[in-house]
């Protein structure tokens, strides 16, 4: 993984930790009992929905002046950064066990994506450094890690772990990219 995925993975693997789609891993690996069809669900939706991110991301990079595009991306990673400290709540996703464990993940992931953080840092991203392929691979594999994390070990992690911590060190990797950008010109 090159530098645009390794920022791409960092910044989504922290930022995810307490996220709502990471607590519905937790669920939906308790109430399945199937870890590796529910990562494999997490894997297909995750690639689709950060996949359009990318490329939605890149195209609006050609679109704008690099300067102005840097101004832009600096306040969006500021308002990731504070977006980060407030606490998600579980926004009483639904889904149906006649679907089976792959097919529920896979939607529900999808939806729960939709408008997220994650997604639109991956936007936000792919706009940064214009390589989609890169920053949907990093993203994806800090889904993967951070929502893997929740299907294995689950409760043992919650117990270890101050979210508290996470969440202040994933927003000041926002921060960190925030400010940088707005020394570039």
């Amino acid at each position: 993984m090159d530098g645009v995925g390794l920022q791409s993975f960092l910044l989504v693997v922290t930022s995810e930790m307490g996220d709502k789609t990471q607590l519905l891993a937790l669920v939906l690996a308790s109430k399945f009992k199937k870890p590796w069809t529910i990562m494999a669900g997490i894997l297909v939706a995750t690639l689709v929905n950060h996949g359009l991110a990318s490329l939605l991301g890149t195209e609006i990079s050609a679109l704008l002046p690099p300067h102005l595009l840097n101004k832009i991306l600096g306040f969006t990673f500021l308002a990731f950064a504070v977006w980060l400290l407030v606490p998600d709540k579980d926004e009483g996703l639904k889904w149906s066990e006649k679907y089976g464990a792959f097919v529920t993940t896979t939607i529900a992931f999808f939806l729960a994506e939709m408008g997220d953080k994650t997604q639109l840092a991956t936007v936000a991203l792919a706009a940064r450094f214009q390589a989609p392929v890169m920053v949907t691979l990093g993203t994806t594999a800090g889904m993967l890690v951070a929502d893997g994390l929740a299907v294995f070990l689950g409760e043992k992690l919650t117990r270890r772990i101050s979210m508290k911590w996470i969440h202040w060190g994933a927003a000041a990797l926002f921060a960190i990219f925030g400010v940088a950008l707005f020394f570039q010109d």
